[in-house]
């Protein structure tokens, strides 16, 4: 925990990638209200869930990619990089560790599949409080200016709040511009069912491969 003299350390990953927009913009909400560390996968890693790289030596390299923001790149999960992090990177565990800013929503079963949610869960198990981030809107080039403006008035209001140590909180922001969200509103994790359908095609070594497809099945999605 920091003390009166000492920024609060907030740790920052994602599932993304390091170079995804999503935590670019998630440094800029993080920037002003503490000592921000990235650790983050070199490359895409959605869907990892809660995965951890098993038989293969991880990579970590320092990188100069966010002005005087320190960053490391990992060739690992995004579990991996909370547990470089908290191993090897910082000399005591964060204040709090944000995760994102995930490009589309995360609710529902979607927290066991994301990686975006898992990491924040490892930083949770870690006795960090933690927060995941999503916004809804898949595009590479959707408009994080909202998702930034909430961003930063939760991490600050967590920090202020001194939340337990092993509360997650799981936040997800609307596409629309920030004008017409009406504030921050707290709600229970929907349960979600998904459909899936698996289109069976022949590869060009001539085995069966089945590209997927899933979605909601609206049969089974409550609150």
């Amino acid at each position: 925990m920091a003390t009166k003299k000492e920024q609060p350390i907030i740790l920052i990953t994602n599932d993304d990638g390091i170079t995804a927009p999503g935590i670019r913009n998630l440094i800029e909400a993080a920037r002003p209200l503490g000592k921000v560390v990235v650790v983050a996968p070199d490359k895409a890693q959605s869907g990892m869930g809660h995965a951890i790289t098993i038989g293969t030596s991880l990579r970590m390299d320092k990188v100069e990619l966010f002005d005087d923001i320190e960053a490391w790149q990992t060739s690992g999960t995004p579990v991996d990089c909370v547990k470089l992090a908290v191993d090897k990177v910082l000399h005591r565990k964060p204040d709090l560790c944000i995760s994102g800013i995930n490009h589309g929503a995360n609710h529902s079963i979607n927290v066991i599949y994301s990686g975006t949610m898992s990491a924040a869960m490892e930083a949770s198990i870690e006795s960090i409080p933690s927060i995941g981030f999503s916004l809804l809107d898949y595009k590479y080039d959707a408009d994080f200016t909202a998702a930034r403006f909430y961003a930063n008035k939760i991490i600050k209001t967590v920090l202020a709040n001194k939340l337990d140590k092993h509360l997650l909180l799981n936040v997800n922001i609307p596409s629309v511009p920030k004008k017409d969200i009406k504030g921050i509103k707290i709600c229970k994790q929907a349960y979600a069912k998904y459909k899936e359908e698996f289109d069976e095609r022949i590869d060009p070594h001539g085995k069966k491969c089945y590209p997927g497809f899933c979605g909601p099945d609206t049969r089974h999605y409550y609150f």
